[in-house]
């Protein structure tokens, strides 16, 4: 495990959570008195590579003052497997026990255990975010979803505790449409945000700085604050 010191004062570590079945590579970075920490999930093995969530990653670092973790939920082996078949991405169950092991590590860890925990998922690994927030209502204070797919939570939507920020491009019309239906299902704070013109992966012009700002509002208004970090969450 090796850290490096950056100018903006984060510090960033190379880290390595042994789940059930893997050993998952992740990115640690601590900004220097933050105030959570989020997890992003995505479906495939690219969340912790993907520029699109590193984009995202930084701004709430920036913004918010909160340490994020970018984590691989399928090891190399899996993610192999995955890019023949896709059906890794869609195994949810699976996903979403991976991302829970990685909860529990977040809750135990010397750098994060004493902080409050939000997620962020992107596509199918929105659904495991649902599902691990449903599964783990005293440590997930906040969830966003970017283009995700909270359809595949199934039962789990309707369990979720966490006040949960749905973000979906304009123009990805059917994946707009299961989320309005996962919010009507959904018995927790809930919002649905429409970013105008925008695809499923926000690829246009200002578009993922716009995903960016939404999620940094919404974990910095529900995200318990530093002066609340000893206190139970429900």
């Amino acid at each position: 495990m090796s850290a490096q010191s950056h100018p903006s004062a984060v510090e960033s570590y190379l880290v390595r959570v042994d789940t059930p079945g893997a050993s998952l590579e992740g990115q640690l970075a601590m900004p220097a008195e933050p105030r959570g920490v989020v997890l992003f999930a995505h479906g495939s093995g690219s969340s912790r590579h993907s520029p699109r969530n590193k984009f995202v990653a930084q701004a709430l670092r920036e913004d918010v003052s909160v340490g994020t973790l970018l984590i691989d939920l399928l090891s190399a082996a899996e993610d192999a497997i995955d890019a023949r078949t896709a059906r890794l991405r869609f195994d949810i169950g699976f996903l979403a026990s991976r991302l829970i092991s990685i909860c529990d590590w977040l809750a135990t860890d010397r750098r994060t255990h004493n902080m409050p925990l939000g997620l962020f998922g992107a596509s199918t690994g929105a659904a495991a975010a649902l599902i691990a927030g449903a599964e783990r209502p005293d440590d997930v204070a906040a969830i966003v979803s970017r283009g995700g797919r909270p359809d595949l939570a199934g039962a789990a939507v309707a369990r979720v505790r966490a006040p949960t920020l749905l973000i979906v491009g304009g123009d990805d019309v059917p994946v707009l449409d299961l989320n309005r239906q996962a919010m009507q299902r959904m018995k927790t704070v809930c919002e649905l945000t429409v970013i105008p013109n925008a695809g499923h992966l926000f690829e246009e012009p200002g578009k993922l700085l716009e995903v960016s700002r939404r999620a940094s509002a919404w974990f910095n208004q529900h995200l318990p604050g530093l002066d609340d970090r000893d206190e139970p969450r429900g």
